[in-house]
């Protein structure tokens, strides 16, 4: 049987793989330090659980409209709007399960063939592979250790051609922890918007973040209208299992994105929308401790890979992932990934599941206890001074 062309241009995420052989390793008896996956160790908080509990119960198990439930959609409105400070309204809100709809349905409604989409590097991988089955063409733009992994518009400049149809930003980012300044935003709005170039704009860490509070570059003059906003509940709420998401758009590109969800998958679940009503309207203080747990975890982690001779580690300003420089261990990410897991029981991914940029780095997620995190990074060490005896 031969099968279509195009499965073979999309890609995957990686941390699912890391995750099955680390489980399999877990299987055999081996003890694993989890800081491969991107997933808060929270409990989703109480009322959120119990709204969903209260919905099934009441038979609200059906389908709903293709861009969510009404009411769900006038609370994410009014929730971007005191939020961002960006005027919304229901018809510009798209309710998806889980973000990547947004990203992917975003890129469909958009890009043409040919057309060329510029894509951080490394970058959450989902960016580039949804582009790629589009018929688009990614643009790597290059995120640079040295400058903490942002970027301006000076970097994004250098990459318009006239088939730029899309620039992606995402932050906090994914797999750096990096966050654009209001500079940045300021000058890379001005930049795009007297371009005929979309923003699909990533902002699912947008409530884990250290130090000042989050901005989007949709709340610019003249970004609005071309940018497509994505968030969600999995990261602020610890409902990634849950699969709710939600898009920010024109009304225009809301009505495509729409379209496209009702030849997908219908509708978000019903029950889970309601959930999320309570998630955005109710108490902010369990998303709030999480966040001051995830500071907590990173300042651990950054100081346990900062003692490791050879590793060097970027304090990340947001989300909650860590992304050290391993150059100095002579090793390819991909083998320092496998080696960690095999000998260590730590388990990472290589920072080329990210992007070829991504080579020399390893990518930690600190969504653990602070004890474990201090295991791994004790393993961590014993296995790089063991690996420097041994070539001595």
């Amino acid at each position: 049987m031969r099968y279509a062309d195009r499965m073979n241009i999309l890609g995957t995420e990686t941390a699912f793989e890391v995750l099955a052989k680390a489980r399999a390793l877990e299987a055999k008896g081996r003890t694993i330090v989890h800081l491969e996956i991107g997933e808060p160790d929270f409990d989703t908080p109480a009322p959120i659980r119990a709204a969903a509990v209260r919905a099934i119960e009441e038979g609200f198990t059906h389908y709903t409209p293709s861009p969510g439930l009404p009411e769900i959609r006038e609370v994410i409105a009014k929730y971007i709007s005191q939020d961002r400070g960006l005027p919304v309204t229901a018809d510009q809100v798209v309710v998806t399960p889980g973000g990547k709809p947004v990203i992917t349905f975003g890129i469909l409604a958009t890009v043409n063939p040919g057309d060329e989409v510029i894509v951080p590097n490394p970058g959450f991988p989902i960016y580039e592979s949804a582009v790629r089955f589009a018929g688009g063409t990614p643009v790597s733009l290059l995120l640079r250790e040295e400058r903490d992994f942002r970027f301006g518009a000076e970097d994004i400049e250098k990459l318009i051609t006239p088939r730029t149809k899309m620039v992606i930003l995402n932050s906090p980012h994914n797999p750096t922890g990096s966050v654009l300044t209001p500079k940045d935003l300021d000058e890379i709005a001005s930049l795009l918007r007297e371009r005929d170039i979309w923003v699909l704009s990533d902002e699912i860490y947008s409530k884990i973040i250290y130090e000042g509070t989050h901005e989007s570059i949709a709340t610019r003059p003249g970004m609005a209208e071309r940018t497509i906003l994505m968030d969600g509940f999995s990261k602020t709420y610890a409902m990634t299992g849950w699969r709710l998401g939600y898009g920010v758009m024109n009304p225009t590109v809301a009505k495509h994105v729409a379209r496209l969800a009702t030849n997908v998958y219908s509708c978000a679940t019903a029950f889970v929308q309601r959930a999320a009503s309570v998630a955005l309207g109710g108490s902010q203080a369990e998303a709030e401790a999480m966040v001051a747990q995830f500071r907590r975890r990173r300042d651990v982690i950054i100081e346990g890979l900062k003692a490791i001779p050879g590793i060097t580690c970027t304090k990340p300003a947001g989300a909650f992932y860590a992304f050290p420089n391993i150059r100095a261990l002579g090793m390819k990410s991909a083998d320092a990934e496998r080696v960690l897991l095999e000998e260590a029981g730590v388990a990472a991914l290589s920072g080329t599941a990210f992007g070829s940029f991504g080579e020399g780095y390893l990518r930690f997620s600190y969504a653990n206890s602070v004890e474990q995190i201090q295991e791994g990074m004790k393993r961590l060490g014993s296995l790089v001074q063991g690996q420097a005896k041994a070539a001595r």
